[in-house]
């Protein structure tokens, strides 16, 4: 599976406005807290790969509520256009015991990605305002594909194009390269 994603730096207002001009479907408000993990036997950093264990909680009535983990690893970037990469995910039962496991087989925590993420479906693909502490406010489009990584990109960049943004000031940098003072990309 491949997770063809583009993302820009954009007012959220402004890029809401246009999700309603196009009957953008609201799908849920969640917190994110990510950990990325360094690798005891080679260089993440080096290699553009990541190994993140998410916890994720839905807003409900304005309070949080359930909790859900996932860990997932994603591959180097494939192609110089988009943040399109390898991804592999699945959930976690007991986030606990995954950071317990991780550091146990020599995975340490390196950083921690924290953010506030609305999400919007349109046109097939997933559209996310997202509020980076420490970093700003984003919108990323994705959308998971096994196959047609150019159509699926193509997309995307279409969609932002709908919400008034350029693809071209698209950011291929991770949150977390971001935090840890990477050039945006």
């Amino acid at each position: 599976m491949y997770e063809v994603e583009v993302k820009v730096r954009a007012d959220h207002d402004a890029v809401r406005e246009r999700l309603d001009a196009a009957e953008a479907e609201r799908v849920n408000r969640v917190a994110q807290t990510d950990t990325y993990y360094d690798a005891p036997h080679r260089d993440f950093a080096e290699t553009d790969e990541a190994l993140r264990l998410r916890r994720e909680s839905r807003y409900e009535g304005g309070e949080l509520a359930d909790e859900e983990t996932v860990v997932t690893y994603k591959g180097p970037l494939v192609d110089e256009s988009s943040k399109t990469r390898r991804e592999y995910e699945t959930g976690v039962d007991d986030g606990e015991t995954m950071d317990d496991i991780c550091e146990a087989v020599g995975f340490e925590p390196a950083a921690t990605v924290e953010k506030e993420r609305e999400r919007f479906a349109l046109d097939g693909y997933t559209v996310s305002l997202d509020s980076v502490s420490g970093l700003g406010e984003f919108v990323e489009v994705e959308v998971e594909v096994e196959s047609g990584v150019d159509d699926a990109r193509e997309g995307a960049f279409a969609v932002l194009r709908e919400l008034g943004l350029d693809p071209d000031d698209q950011i291929r940098t991770s949150y977390l390269g971001m935090l840890l003072g990477a050039p945006e990309e």
